[in-house]
């Protein structure tokens, strides 16, 4: 069996002087559900594996009607669905959260361990992008920003330098009228890996028939999750009808370029891109008109 150190920093200078040391040979650990696995099967070889858990700050859930969300990269994920402030004004991290793995997976799993896995399929990725979320990463040289939509480059693969950790996400304060949804197709319950999975956030005007803004971003339909940026803007000054939201989702299916694999074929992945988003905006348009809606929901 292969020798790995650990380390467990108290702060966040120390995590830095760690990574500028180790470089890189050393792997952060949020939760771990994911590291130790790779770890397991030799798909990682770190010399050195990081715990930041014990890092105030990357636990931390800190909420601002006018600032927004920032959220700690190693906050699990019962914390941030247990939060009632997430609950309120993001409820399409919510569905995100109560939705990866059971109930032993969410008691350490984190989105920030999510994100930096950058899987295609992952669940709270597309999510995140909706939201407008920004990474906050940290190095040597201090701290610097990056939408999320920026920080997947390939299947493994994420924008992070050696010596760099991902800190914290933040999302900005929601509109008034928005509202959010995630959904996703699993062949059955016991495969728990989105096929194809929907992210979406929409904001309407005050009398809420038509929309202003909107986002969307697909899972496991691309090498890295995917923001289809000119479906959400085609949405802008349209009213909320089927019509425009049968566009879009039209829209997201031309975008989306998955592969053939046990999940799926590219014709049903293309397909599910457009039902998903198209189910996703009618919930988001819900959610934006006040209606309470259940979550999370698996489509199948």
């Amino acid at each position: 069996m292969r020798w790995i150190d650990y380390e467990s920093p108290q702060t966040l200078d120390e995590a830095v002087a760690l990574f500028q040391k180790h470089g890189p040979n050393a792997r952060a650990l949020a939760g771990g559900t994911d590291l130790l696995v790779q770890l397991k099967v030799g798909r990682r070889e770190p010399d050195v594996v990081i715990d930041i858990k014990k890092i105030p700050a990357l636990r931390a859930i800190e909420w601002d009607p006018v600032k927004g969300l920032t959220l700690g990269a190693a906050v699990p994920c019962y914390q941030i669905y247990g939060d009632e402030r997430v609950r309120k004004h993001y409820p399409g991290l919510t569905d995100v959260v109560e939705m990866i793995g059971g109930t032993p997976i969410q008691g350490r799993a984190s989105v920030g361990g999510n994100l930096c896995n950058a899987s295609p399929s992952a669940d709270s990725i597309p999510m995140l992008i909706a939201y407008r979320a920004i990474c906050h990463i940290v190095g040597p040289f201090g701290v610097r920003h990056l939408p999320v939509e920026e920080f997947c480059l390939a299947p493994g693969k994420n924008a992070l330098a050696p010596n760099e950790f991902l800190a914290s996400l933040h999302l900005p304060p929601p509109a008034p009228h928005s509202g959010a949804r995630y959904l996703r197709f699993i062949p059955r319950n016991e495969m728990d890996i989105a096929v194809v999975g929907a992210g979406v956030t929409v904001t309407l005007n005050a009398a809420g028939d038509r929309f202003q803004t909107a986002r969307i971003a697909l899972a496991a339909v691309a090498p890295t999750p995917l923001f289809v940026a000119e479906a959400g803007d085609a949405l802008a000054g349209e009213p909320v009808s089927d019509d425009s939201i049968r566009m879009a989702a039209e829209m997201a299916k031309a975008a989306a370029q998955p592969i053939d694999d046990m999940r799926g074929t590219v014709a049903y992945r293309k397909h599910l891109a457009e039902v998903l988003t198209r189910r996703a905006l009618g919930d988001a348009v819900r959610r934006a008109r006040g209606e309470i809606l259940p979550g999370p929901v698996h489509q199948h």
